[in-house]
């Protein structure tokens, strides 16, 4: 399950996609036309700084821009930035790999199998996808693709 941090990193990149000068954007404009806490957004945006996603300019004409292109930005290192682990179990995960505790015959475990399989079809969805993709299906379902 995505989390209300990651959903708010994601529409915050998308807004500052939007905007095509790539002028810095001042969070309370983002946390205002996304309708995101400011305070919770300070926190995302910092981290998404500290990651190499967004620049900062402080000062006036201050605020926050993107270092890359949007179609750059794969929701996969999102949610790994935010959230840590994209795989729904440990033993499964190919950045946080952990075994798990009750596991007894990790080469057979049915679950770790399947639990694979769902990591492999959602990694597939979320490295194809990037904010850019999401500004356009939002226009698409918007009614305001070009």
């Amino acid at each position: 399950m995505l989390t209300k941090k990651t959903k708010y990193a994601v529409k915050a990149l998308m807004a500052l996609a939007r905007n095509e000068t790539n002028n810095p954007v001042l969070i309370s404009s983002i946390a205002e036309r996304e309708q995101l806490p400011r305070k919770f957004l300070e926190a995302i945006l910092l981290e998404l700084k500290h990651s190499g996603f967004l620049g900062s300019k402080k000062g006036a004409g201050g605020g926050y821009y993107l270092l890359k292109k949007a179609e750059e930005i794969k929701l996969s290192a999102i949610i790994r930035i935010i959230d840590g682990p994209i795989a729904l179990l440990p033993c499964v995960s190919l950045n946080f790999y952990e075994r798990c505790e009750e596991c007894t015959n990790e080469p057979y475990c049915g679950i770790r199998d399947v639990m694979k399989d769902v990591r492999d079809a959602t990694l597939k969805i979320l490295d194809e996808t990037s904010i850019a993709d999401m500004i356009n299906r939002e226009d698409i379902l918007a009614g305001n693709a070009s």
